[in-house]
């Protein structure tokens, strides 16, 4: 598989996915064509639109997603951002789970950003989005073995006293087996002939159950 996992599109200083260009140009090397899923949105066709418009100034060409067929003659995956149980719970009505796997097992480079990349896990349950739908099942692509919560923020010390996501990610290992990737923004995850490693200019955190957290320096190769 090659795989681009994206913690956001939009990153302080940098226009529209402009952080992620060399990454994306470099796992669809080859590819003239990228067929889009907008379903974490609600405006399926301007989502396309902007898409298109990104990635035609790289020189691919963007078609929209709208059935199965449409993944099973895919050259190449994009997955957007926006509300991933949303996305997960089109993706299940219109059977793409399977056609996706399928493909992108097949060879098919898959770009997940945000709710794109959390769809890429073995579950959406490390998502930060609110449940606005109700997708019949949690299960997601499982492309990777491990969960990924995608703009992970460090609390200020000095002035937050609530709750972090350090901590909803330990109340999800205490109930998980499963290693979670804290994913800051400008951070990307690259797995290819096997392996994954950390792209962008941003650590990443990794939280295992039992252990203490720790970080994964940009270019360091992730074993879990």
């Amino acid at each position: 598989m090659r795989l681009l996992l994206i913690s956001s599109s939009n990153v302080h200083g940098y226009g529209y996915l402009d952080h992620a260009e060399p990454e994306i140009r470099r796992v669809l090397e080859g590819c003239e064509t990228v067929s889009f899923l907008p379903f974490a949105g609600k405006d399926h066709d301007a989502y396309t639109t902007i898409i298109r418009d990104r990635l035609g100034r790289m020189g691919f060409d963007v078609s929209q997603v709208r059935e199965r067929k449409d993944v099973d003659a895919a050259e190449a995956i994009m997955v957007g951002g926006g509300n991933t149980f949303r996305l997960l719970k089109h993706a299940y009505e219109l059977d793409l789970l399977d056609a996706l796997r399928a493909r992108v097992r097949g060879g098919a480079p898959y770009i997940g950003s945000s709710a794109g990349t959390n769809l890429a896990t073995p579950s959406i349950r490390t998502t930060n989005d609110m449940p606005i739908v109700y997708p019949p099942s949690f299960d997601a692509l499982g492309f990777v073995p491990f969960q990924i919560n995608p703009h992970y923020l460090d609390a200020e010390a000095t002035t937050h006293k609530g709750e972090t996501r350090e901590e909803r990610i330990r109340e999800f290992l205490e109930e998980n087996e499963t290693p979670v990737v804290g994913l800051r923004e400008g951070s990307m995850l690259r797995v290819e002939n096997g392996t994954t490693r950390l792209v962008g200019d941003r650590a990443a955190r990794i939280f295992q159950k039992g252990k203490d957290a720790y970080e994964l320096s940009p270019g360091a190769v992730l074993s879990l």
